[in-house]
């Protein structure tokens, strides 16, 4: 049954009216709802998050820059905060098959210094961030996954709704169904993460993207270690540059040293990659046995597991931050400085700004308009300045990886020696990064080592230590606009890049059954909700929505 024949038979929905509605219980919309009830304690918000609890669907490096959270909690210190391990160190490396070469300190652009930052998880920061919001009497609702944007009749956003529940596989509802709920704001903040799927709905709605460069993205897949103490060393960052990827592919490793004798550690794969045979988790799994990351976890064991696109495009690919009735903030607009590989602060800052433009907003009786307030606030922030200055970063990079690596040293390494805070050159980018995939006939195909159990595994074993669940009896929410394209087109042309593509195992061709020759087959129970499928797809025809609240990953100290 569609949404419409379900509110004819079912309806009308609960609705609940507050003055803000918030979407997404990560930095940036926790950061935006306490902001607002500092600003005014007598505002009503609430904050949705599709997890099970804030910080089950959190996955990021992480080193933090705690530059936005002194703005947001001066005393976060005295709070509590879970930010226990400062940098003590960074080591900058740059590998080949055999061996590894490390940048000497004084050459380091000054995007990967990080003296007076913290490797933290962010899981734990953002379950601290809900307390601290709750204690301002913000609501919110976890298991929630905010499903359908709902409009005003003048066309302005005018809240959500939640999904349904118990909705069959077969589309009917089934004993345990239920109407999701209306919520109603005067304002909603939409704080998804990367590639949110109400966020992208609205940029398409509202022609936010009119004028920018493409959005580009990268996806990150992360592990957690436990290491011997004899290799723990705390505080300690290291990033690294060059193989396994090829020339032409962007892509790097970063690895933490937590307290605790815990690693943190990952690698990240540009989605703008040209070789459909390319799997972005076999060759996460292949860096760890490099020489220089097999030191840091010999005799370790991997504790979690899981992916997440990430927003790469930086400033000249941020969206309208605005529109009638609401506005995006973090990575669902796509403020993450990929320069510095660092969100959270971008995220907390953010959402920060759009809360001191609804305050006012609130006390003059407006709702449903546009914050204009906001993007120019952002305007004028250091972190529009930050990301101006890199705003080059991942245009280099797609003239090959030399080419970005020296372009990186010119614009974040000389010119700030030279007095120059931002490059007087634009480079600008034109294609989409699901465009860039080559015809497999075109490309070499990659012959992936096994995986040994102990440094490097497989698909299924690594979600298993996601904690990923989905309730089976559901929709898959992995949705194809057209069932014959991954055979007619996906297979038949780029050898079906989602099987390599997706860290979960989610996408694999079998034999039908039936004796018709392939069909692609879709294992939604372990999706990870990294987002990777429905940007990377060559013909865009894979639409992630929204599945059950609570359904998904479960990370633990990721």
């Amino acid at each position: 049954m569609t949404n419409e024949e379900l509110l004819a038979q079912y309806g009308p929905r609960e609705a609940m009216e507050y003055d803000v509605v918030v979407v997404g219980a990560g930095p940036a919309g926790l950061s935006a709802a306490i902001r607002l009830k500092q600003l005014n304690p007598d505002a009503s918000v609430v904050v949705l998050e599709k997890g099970s609890e804030p910080g089950a669907h959190i996955l990021s490096g992480a080193v933090m820059d705690p530059r936005a959270l002194d703005e947001l909690l001066p005393d976060w210190k005295d709070r509590g905060a879970p930010l226990n391990q400062p940098v003590t160190g960074d080591e900058v490396l740059f590998l080949d098959a055999r061996g590894a070469t490390r940048t000497p300190d004084w050459l380091v652009p000054q995007c990967f210094h990080n003296q007076g930052n913290y490797v933290i998880s962010l899981g734990a920061v953002t379950k601290w961030l809900a307390g601290q919001a709750e204690a301002l009497g913000v609501e919110i609702f976890p298991g929630f996954a905010a499903a359908e944007i709902l409009y005003a009749d003048s066309g302005a956003v005018r809240g959500v709704a939640t999904g349904n529940l118990g909705i069959g596989k077969d589309g009917q509802p089934h004993d345990g169904f239920q109407l999701g709920m209306e919520l109603a704001g005067k304002y909603t903040v939409f704080a998804e993460g990367a590639r949110g799927h109400l966020g992208k709905q609205l940029i398409a709605r509202f022609g936010l993207d009119r004028g920018r460069d493409p959005q580009s993205y990268a996806i990150g897949i992360k592990e957690l270690w436990e290491v011997p103490a004899d290799k723990a060393r705390a505080g300690l960052v290291v990033h690294t540059a060059g193989w396994p990827m090829d020339e032409h592919t962007y892509g790097g490793g970063f690895l933490y040293h937590l307290e605790g004798g815990k690693v943190t550690l990952g690698f990240v794969t540009g989605l703008d990659y040209i070789n459909p045979w390319i799997s972005p988790f076999e060759e996460m799994q292949r860096w760890k046995t490099h020489p220089a990351i097999r030191a840091h976890l010999e005799g370790g064991k991997r504790l979690g597991y899981g992916a997440r696109a990430i927003t790469a495009g930086g400033l000249l690919s941020l969206p309208e931050l605005v529109f009638p009735g609401g506005c995006l903030v973090g990575c669902d607009a796509g403020t993450l400085n990929a320069a510095r590989i660092k969100g959270s602060h971008a995220a907390i800052k953010t959402g920060m700004l759009a809360a001191e433009a609804i305050a006012p907003a609130l006390a003059a009786g407006r709702s449903g308009d546009e914050l204009g307030a906001y993007p120019e606030a952002f305007a004028s922030s250091w972190l529009h300045a930050e990301l101006d200055a890199a705003r080059n970063f991942k245009q280099w990079f797609k003239k090959g990886n030399a080419v970005g690596a020296v372009m990186t040293g010119v614009e974040q390494w000389l010119l700030p020696r030279l007095g120059m805070k931002r490059p007087p050159w634009t480079i600008h980018r034109k294609q989409p990064d699901h465009e860039r995939l080559w015809p497999a006939s075109a490309c070499e195909p990659i012959r992936y080592p096994r995986p040994d159990g102990v440094l490097s595994f497989d698909r299924l074993s690594s979600v298993f230590v996601s904690n990923t669940n989905h309730e089976e009896n559901q929709p898959a929410h992995l949705t194809l606009k057209d069932a014959s394209v991954p055979v007619a087109v996906n297979l038949a042309k780029y050898a079906g890049p989602e099987s390599r593509y997706c860290p979960a195992g989610v996408y694999e061709f079998v034999d039908d059954e039936s004796g018709g020759g392939p069909r692609l087959q879709i294992n939604a129970q372990n999706c990870v909700h990294c987002k990777t499928c429905d940007i990377k797809d060559p013909t865009q025809n894979i639409v992630w929505v929204t599945p059950e609240g609570g359904g998904g990953p479960n990370y633990a100290g990721m």
